[in-house]
């Protein structure tokens, strides 16, 4: 029985250390240098698929948006498709949890670039892609909220703004539309505070700007994401 629970904790390591270290791979970076240039050093500075889409080409961008979307997704699917327990032990579902944040705040804080990242949107949503139902279909939502404002604004950066507020807001009328007890959906709704919070706190700057009347177009190559 002991030898079963510590290999169980191992493996639980092991996803989240994991779904940490494959978030942090920089796939901006990786491909502004496969052409040439540092996709930190122009446009927006930013390594996510907005100023790779300006500085490389938009199918650069698009590509960058896949990649970084699916290493939210990928190490959330496969935690719940791969961690010992039944799926209805909270234990294991807190286990999922910690998966997905890791894999985000691989993104945003990459140990490979001293901590130095994305700003998290596509990464969010490739983890709650990996989370079925729940979160699943609060980031449907979300993305209905965030393209009716990005394509409205003409500004990435609020429409990815309206997603971090939308997703978690939607999660919990979710909740109470399923009638999910307190036990099952707080750990969820509070992991998706914590994500949609690293959203808005790494959006600061353009938050200012969008204050101050000065947000840039989504077109404008210095537009932050």
């Amino acid at each position: 029985m002991r030898c079963g629970v510590e290999y169980s904790r191992v493996v639980a390591a092991a996803f989240i250390v994991g779904a940490y270290l494959l978030g942090a791979i920089p796939f901006g970076l990786l491909i502004g240098r496969a052409h040439g240039v540092d996709i930190r050093a122009q446009g927006s500075h930013n390594i996510g698929a907005t100023n790779v889409g300006r500085v490389v080409g938009r199918k650069w961008g698009y590509l960058c948006l896949a990649l970084d979307i699916l290493k939210g997704f990928a190490p959330t699917l496969g935690a719940s498709l791969l961690l010992p327990g039944q799926a209805a032990d909270p234990r294991r579902h807190l286990l999922l949890l910690l998966v997905a944040l890791a894999a985000v705040l691989g993104h945003v804080f990459p140990v490979y670039l001293r901590f130095r990242g994305g700003k998290g949107v596509a990464t969010t949503v490739g983890v709650a892609l990996g989370l079925w139902p729940h979160y699943t279909i609060a980031m449907a939502v979300a993305l209905v909220a965030y393209a009716l404002v990005r394509f409205t604004t003409g500004a990435v950066s609020a429409g990815s703004l309206t997603l971090a507020v939308v997703f978690p807001a939607a999660f919990f009328a979710y909740a109470h539309l399923t009638g999910l007890t307190l036990a099952e959906y707080w750990p969820l709704l509070t992991v998706a505070c914590l994500l949609g919070l690293v959203i808005i706190v790494r959006h600061r700057e353009n938050i200012r700007r969008l204050l101050g009347g000065k947000e840039l177009s989504a077109k404008s190559k210095s537009e932050a994401r």
